[in-house]
């Protein structure tokens, strides 16, 4: 087991975006406008030189800041010839799993449960990990959301549970949505065991929280925020939990929560087994990795490095002085987009797309950071069961996602970095199903 006793990394806050302006064609029109209320002031109180040069310099800087203003917004990585692929329908064969759940020796309850749930065998990350991880090994799994990652590393924990119920469990997760489908993965494998999890996020009463503190949990579930403040208070005993699991790891380092990982990592003092699961694979996560992971086994489902091949893709592009909101509606008209997510870079687009787009007469709904937990948690119900064709999102809600049949992925900007681009692609064309991406590109 290795702790992390080094001294902690300050974090890359990436969750901040107050500095980015989104590049919406004609729908931001009115970028820089309040600065030039200073110089008009100024000019009604005194007409002499001094003033009329600071005027002048005042109204040059606007300008220039107005000028300047489309250029951080279009500051991205990605080439445009990475936006662009042919999809390549998945003509291989289906893993073969080197057995079934129905022979794999575990937990008679839990078997029934699996078998119940629909699965027959293992996925391969499912049957490459299983056995090491019964045994306590440490692991890093290279593998996107629909993978069957979450049953990798809950089959194996819940059938020790079921032997040995004497060890805490904890699962940290980068977003609310995430946090809420491990619980219910962890609910529908459970049933009828004497097995109990807790899932602490944000936008939860804290009162509901420590009562479910109180109770005798075998698996945590939450969001590095919550857990950390829940610990900070000493209501969470962190000393006392032995297994570690980080989800979509990747992205909670880009979400800046690296620091919040390590005091968390650090308050593990029993930590004996740790799992570490990304989608991507990046070498300047690293270093980082290695101080939370010691001697781990690795599974790669995927190398993490490039886009879903079986996934069609294709810019758009917004010509000078033509509407780039027109040409979304016109797209979304037709009527092979049956079931869309919409990116969007900021909260406020992701607000100002959504209704739009519902004025426009296209369903649609909206998640993002500022909307209540209650409300994602609709939205998401109302995009899975077909009441809404498009569901407007930020890279944070979105992250984690496990939506069956999205036809189409749309970036209405293009994304930070190639990472994130794989991230959203991943949305679509899934379970040997072929999809559709498409990315606004000015």
């Amino acid at each position: 087991m290795q702790q992390n006793t080094s001294t902690q990394r300050a974090p890359k806050n990436r969750r901040s975006k107050s500095t980015r302006t989104a590049t919406t064609g004609t729908t931001h029109s009115n970028n820089g406008n309040t600065s030039e209320k200073s110089p008009k002031n100024k000019q009604n109180h005194s007409n002499s030189p001094k003033a009329k040069k600071n005027s002048k310099q005042t109204q040059q800087s606007t300008r220039k800041a107005k000028q300047a203003s489309p250029k951080k917004v279009q500051k991205s990585s990605i080439a445009t010839h990475q936006l662009i692929q042919k999809a390549e329908p998945i003509a291989l064969a289906p893993y073969k799993a080197s057995t079934s759940f129905q022979q794999m020796e575990i937990h008679a309850g839990l078997k029934k449960n699996i078998l119940n749930m629909g699965f027959k065998t293992p996925t391969e990350i499912q049957d490459k990990s299983f056995e090491k991880l019964r045994k306590g090994a440490n692991l890093i799994g290279i593998a996107a959301t629909g993978t069957g990652k979450t049953g990798a590393f809950l089959i194996p924990i819940l059938d020790k549970l079921l032997v040995q119920p004497t060890f805490k469990t904890l699962v940290i997760v980068p977003t609310r949505e995430l946090a809420l489908q491990v619980q219910d993965e962890f609910n529908k494998l459970t049933v009828d065991l004497p097995l109990q999890c807790a899932c602490f996020i944000g936008g939860i009463n804290m009162e509901k929280d420590i009562r479910h503190l109180k109770q005798k949990n075998n698996v945590i579930i939450g969001t590095p925020g919550r857990l950390l403040d829940l610990f900070q208070r000493k209501l969470l005993a962190l000393d006392q939990i032995e297994v570690l699991i980080l989800d979509e790891f990747d992205k909670m380092l880009d979400m800046g929560f690296i620091r919040d990982i390590e005091r968390i990592v650090y308050g593990m003092k029993k930590r004996k087994q740790t799992l570490l699961f990304s989608a991507t694979q990046d070498k300047k996560q690293a270093s980082i990795i290695a101080e939370i992971v010691s001697d781990p086994f690795i599974v790669e489902v995927n190398n993490g490095a490039k886009s879903s091949m079986n996934v069609e893709q294709d810019i758009i592009r917004v010509k000078e002085g033509e509407s780039k909101f027109g040409l979304l509606v016109n797209l979304l008209k037709q009527k092979e987009l049956e079931k869309v997510i919409l990116f969007a870079e900021t909260k406020h687009l992701a607000n100002k797309l959504s209704k739009n787009l519902n004025l426009n007469g296209i369903p649609s709904d909206q998640i993002h950071g500022n909307k209540s937990q209650n409300y994602r948690v609709h939205a998401l119900e109302r995009f899975k069961t077909g009441n809404i064709r498009v569901l407007v999102a930020t890279d944070v809600a979105a992250r984690g996602i496990d939506i069956q049949n999205v036809s189409h992925v749309i970036n209405y900007q293009v994304p930070k970095d190639y990472d994130t681009y794989i991230h959203r692609v991943g949305r679509t064309g899934r379970a040997g199903k072929t999809g559709i991406a498409y990315t606004f590109v000015e």
